[in-house]
């Protein structure tokens, strides 16, 4: 990387419960970078952790070239993943090119100057396990290997353009971008996979370059069932839009309201109004839980309590479903129309409604975890030997 004054380019490492790695990877990082101004690259460690890493990183600065910097985040400030956890230090920087890389000694430092090079001609490079002579033995098992290969798959074949035939591994956590071509306030820093949100977000150039993913010295693997539960509703939430989810769980809702209603209908002797009301209340909870799961899932971090969620929800779709029984009434009593297409033609008139007031009410964030603007920020600091490391903010 051709040197200019200021700093210039940010190493961002996130980081959780990495205490034994961090002094290697400080270590590895000045090796690679000897022959570069100090002042035009840094490193900057976003922490999650409890296991002392934060000290660790203290430490690592005292004796580092390059300026180290952390943001130690705490708890209801933890949010997002390691995905948020990048957003949070693009929000501390503005050097002109970033690097991702993570902290547990699988991303080897010597290839940071290369990716860093490569920005010259691509706005977005990837350190690929899957092109040239890179490779994946460092997963843990033949298992997780399949896992990663399938889910590089899944990916690419959801969004063939922009992934499918730029990236041959959009789930890499090492890569390098230029922050022009990124728009962090596109992002939805929601679980574990930063540069799949990256991707599937802008239109990008991009470059490749062969890693060989490495073994884990120290730590264990942050991969669990529930990372791959998030990471399936990023992709389907990058895939289908929030409104599209929403509305396959309200159509799916209409059609239980509708068959509820039309089993009272026809199974006794029960009036339209009572029989919409009770298929009301039915779907009102049913799809609730559905929005939880599946529509909503990555605004409940940092957000209204389950509890609250819950009340408004049920409160606003009980009031809605009162407020639609006179048009109900009138279309059945004043237009003959029929109960149930006439209770189809209220569902449907209510749907914009019912979302704008769950997207924005019942899943507002926290003002106090409202995503920050991409600046930089005053954050007190301490003096290590030449070195800045951040105490951390919020």
């Amino acid at each position: 990387m051709s040197p200019t004054s200021g700093t210039r380019a940010t190493i961002i490492v996130p980081t959780f419960n990495e205490r034994d790695n961090v002094g290697p990877l400080v270590r590895g990082i000045n090796d690679v970078f000897r022959e570069t101004p100090a002042d035009s690259v840094e490193i900057f460690f976003v922490d999650d952790s409890d296991d002392g890493t934060p000290e660790a990183v203290r430490q690592a600065g005292k004796t580092s070239r390059l300026p180290v910097r952390l943001l130690h985040r705490e708890g209801r400030t933890r949010t997002g993943g390691l995905s948020g956890a990048v957003a949070a230090a693009l929000c501390c920087t503005s050097s002109d090119r970033v690097v991702v890389m993570d902290g547990d000694l699988q991303h080897p430092p010597s290839l940071a100057p290369q990716l860093l090079n490569e920005l010259d001609d691509a706005d977005l490079v990837v350190a690929s396990r899957y092109c040239g002579g890179g490779g994946a033995s460092g997963l843990s098992s033949t298992f997780r290997r399949a896992v990663s290969a399938g889910s590089v798959l899944l990916a690419r074949a959801c969004f063939p353009r922009r992934i499918g035939r730029a990236c041959t591994d959009p789930m890499t956590g090492f890569f390098a971008f230029r922050r022009e071509a990124v728009d962090v306030q596109r992002l939805r820093p929601r679980g574990f996979k930063i540069l799949l949100e990256i991707l599937a977000r802008h239109e990008l150039t991009v470059r490749e370059v062969p890693f060989l993913f490495g073994d884990r010295l120290s730590g264990h693997s942050k991969a669990s069932w529930s990372n791959g539960t998030a990471y399936l509703r990023q992709l389907m939430s990058l895939r289908m839009g929030r409104m599209s989810r929403f509305a396959v769980v309200g159509a799916f809702g209409a059609l239980v309201n509708l068959a509820v209603m039309s089993a009272f209908l026809l199974l006794g002797d029960s009036h339209y109004l009572m029989a919409a009301l009770v298929a009301a209340e039915l779907t009102i909870v049913q799809n609730f839980v559905l929005q939880e799961l599946w529509v909503f899932a990555d605004l409940r971090e940092g957000g209204r309590s389950l509890l609250a969620r819950a009340g408004a929800s049920i409160a606003y779709n009980n009031v809605d479903a009162l407020l639609r029984l006179p048009l109900l009434f009138l279309l059945v009593d004043a237009a003959s129309v029929a109960p149930v297409a006439a209770q189809a033609l209220t569902l449907a008139a209510a749907f914009l409604a019912r979302f704008v007031f769950v997207s924005t009410v019942v899943y507002r964030a926290s003002t106090s975890l409202a995503p920050a603007p991409v600046t930089t920020p005053t954050v007190p600091t301490e003096h290590l030997a030449g070195t800045l490391v951040n105490r951390g903010v919020g």
